[in-house]
């Protein structure tokens, strides 16, 4: 299904890589029950981000905990060579995959590959790269994300001059959702949706507070 069929106004979307893994499954149904119907889950290959995260076999265990509340799963791919994890990714229940300006040649043809397994598209670029150049690409891709740290590490500050880039961007694409991930708390959330944000990756901010449905449903009203 399209991004449209998932997205309401705006979505903060846990990010399941600050998730407590020996609690997954149940951590994913309590925020299910406090609204959450898209989750963030990344995956590093240990070369375009040093960390080596959790792939297709844990995606496979939680999609369909997910895609039974009517939820979805936004999978950022934060590897080299992303077209070799379309597949896998699909065949686990994925149902959109973002990868990185910076890791392939050409953004066209990796789009073209990624919707032949009908999986949604986004395209992420880091803080080294201009909003403008990501802008370029919008023409292939259903969202673009903006890094607001850089990526591989959850818990990272958040980099204020991603307020800038989110509008430099905004401005230049208006008919693709907007995505930041890094840092998103309820202090900048709402300056965020502000500069044009649809879509709020949140890990430290939800995972690391003691009630998680407190801590995404602060985020949550700060963009409704």
């Amino acid at each position: 299904m399209p991004w449209s069929s998932w997205i309401r106004t705006a979505e903060v979307e846990p990010s399941l890589y600050a998730a407590d893994f020996s609690r997954l499954g149940e951590q994913i149904e309590l925020l299910v029950g406090a609204g959450a119907r898209i989750f963030h889950f990344d995956v590093g290959d240990g070369h375009f981000v040093p960390p080596i995260t959790a792939g297709p076999i844990v995606l496979q265990w939680i999609s369909p905990l997910i895609h039974r509340a009517g939820g979805a799963v936004d999978c950022h791919l934060m590897v080299e060579n992303p077209e070799r994890h379309f597949a896998g990714i699909a065949d686990a229940g994925g149902d959109s995959v973002t990868f990185h300006y910076e890791a392939v040649s050409e953004v066209s043809a990796t789009a073209t590959a990624a919707r032949e397994h009908g999986l949604q598209v986004g395209l992420a670029f880091n803080p080294e790269t201009e909003p403008e150049a990501a802008a370029d690409e919008s023409d292939h891709v259903d969202l673009i994300l903006c890094m607001s740290i850089h990526p591989g590490y959850s818990g990272q500050p958040f980099m204020p001059e991603t307020f800038d880039r989110v509008a430099r961007l905004r401005k230049l694409v208006t008919d693709k959702y907007v995505q930041v991930d890094g840092g998103v708390n309820p202090t900048n959330i709402g300056r965020l949706r502000a500069e044009g944000v649809d879509l709020f990756v949140a890990a430290t901010a939800i995972f690391g507070q003691e009630d998680l449905a407190e801590a995404y449903n602060e985020l949550a009203r700060a963009v409704q």
